[in-house]
């Protein structure tokens, strides 16, 4: 069985169509959309979406996402410890991205 984190989408990416930027309990993160859009789903700001593992896996309705919040949120500390983890692996990435470039060497 996998876990599907229900996510809304903010934007979907201008230049890469496949993917789109998603809020997960405020953080936002870039998730592949291309096996939703593959089966010529209308995706757009606003949608929610379930999530693994940095794919959309489905399309849900508003009510569908609350419920399933809820659910995870009954879940206590380990939903906690999943959402600051997940809010941690953004903040290193972000923090590389930004490590990266400032390393770049320009011509």
């Amino acid at each position: 069985m996998c876990l599907g984190i229900p996510g809304e989408i903010v934007e979907i990416m201008a230049d890469r169509e496949d993917f789109a930027l998603v809020s997960v309990a405020g953080v936002k993160r870039v998730v592949n959309i291309g096996l939703l859009t593959e089966d010529d789903e209308s995706l757009r700001a606003g949608d929610w979406i379930l999530i693994h593992v940095g794919f959309a896996l489905a399309k849900i309705d508003e009510e569908e996402a609350a419920h399933s919040i809820r659910m995870l949120e009954g879940m206590g500390q380990a939903y906690a410890d999943e959402l600051i983890a997940l809010a941690q692996s953004e903040s290193a990435r972000s923090e590389s991205a930004r490590s990266e470039s400032a390393t770049e060497v320009r011509p």
